[in-house]
């Protein structure tokens, strides 16, 4: 769509910027969360001290997940097995990982009734939380919307058009949202 100033270009503009960042942080923490499957970005973010460097264990070797409840961590340099071993307890991830000199093997609990239920009502606050920050970037491009109209850069009916625009690209977000969110209600639910 082609927009009548620049300024109102740049609204919406942030207001996609906003809105994808929201949904990612959304979709990020959500793989995060441990639904009693093994998911390799439980680890990817644990940085050990290599050489000095703080490297991610998904650089340091390969991560896989033989059985779902599993997983095993298959490093290049075997030397390095003890020193992620250690990191992985101190990241204190709810997993105790075992060395068995070749790899190391992370084996997660299946998850209790009551803590499935406690995950779900995380599910349900993310995705409030995400729906306030995309209402509060509809509001941000309504601000300026008005502001472009106080100043009669723009006629009144092209402004209403942008509104429109602007409320049918929010309930669409929130759609996508609510989807994520009951996609993950059932995945935690799920044994």
């Amino acid at each position: 769509m082609t927009y009548a100033t620049p300024q109102i270009e740049e609204l919406f503009l942030k207001f996609e910027m906003d809105c994808d960042k929201a949904i990612g942080y959304m979709k990020s923490e959500y793989n995060l969360m441990r639904a009693g499957r093994a998911n390799p970005k439980l680890v990817e973010s644990i940085k050990v001290d290599y050489y000095g460097a703080p490297t991610p264990i998904n650089q340091m070797g390969n991560i896989s997940v033989p059985e779902p409840r599993c997983l095993l961590i298959t490093l290049w340099d075997k030397s390095a097995l003890k020193l992620v071993e250690k990191t992985i307890l101190a990241a204190n991830i709810g997993v105790t990982p075992q060395n068995d000199g070749n790899v190391i093997r992370l084996t997660f609990p299946a998850l209790t009734e009551e803590r499935r239920r406690d995950l779900v009502k995380q599910v349900k606050k993310l995705a409030e939380d995400t729906k306030v920050v995309l209402r509060n970037a509809r509001r941000d491009v309504m601000d300026g919307l008005k502001k472009e109209k106080n100043a009669k850069t723009v006629s009144e009916d092209l402004i209403s058009d942008y509104e429109g625009e602007i409320d049918k690209s929010l309930a669409k977000l929130i759609e996508t949202v609510d989807k994520l969110a009951k996609e993950k209600e059932v995945d935690v639910m799920s044994v």
